[in-house]
């Protein structure tokens, strides 16, 4: 639960350091990206600890789904509350296609090590 509980924290201050200007169209761009580097900075600060604990009790591909879902999650809040947007069905939609691909990817995995490692097993030898 830490694993997930850093990536979540380190998600809610990518998605301020990648979309926060966005309320604050008129601040000068060098402006936005220095803020958006400062905060980006936090969001690393919970990302490679996340990676590191979660490296012990998930592969990389797990890793990497769980942080694209808790993307999705906290962007949609974010969208909602702090820059005022609807979600309309056809994004929720789009969120939950994601969501399925990430799930098909990671459900890919183990068939792919169970298929190869039957291969060997069953492959005959050459004379």
């Amino acid at each position: 639960m830490l694993t997930v509980l850093l990536l979540l924290i380190s998600n809610v201050f990518m998605t301020f350091a990648w979309y926060g200007h966005l309320k604050h169209p008129h601040t000068s761009l060098w402006a936005a990206i220095i803020v958006s580097w400062l905060i980006a900075f936090f969001e690393y600060c919970f990302q490679v600890p996340a990676n590191r604990i979660g490296a012990g009790q998930f592969s990389a591909v797990q890793l990497k789904l769980i942080q694209e879902v808790l993307t999705l999650i906290v962007f949609s809040v974010f969208a909602v509350t702090y820059l005022g947007s609807r979600l309309s069905w056809n994004h929720l939609l789009a969120f939950s296609l994601v969501v399925v691909a990430a799930f098909l990817v990671r459900a890919d995995k183990p068939y792919a090590a169970k298929t190869s490692a039957a291969a060997e097993t069953q492959s005959p030898t050459l004379p």
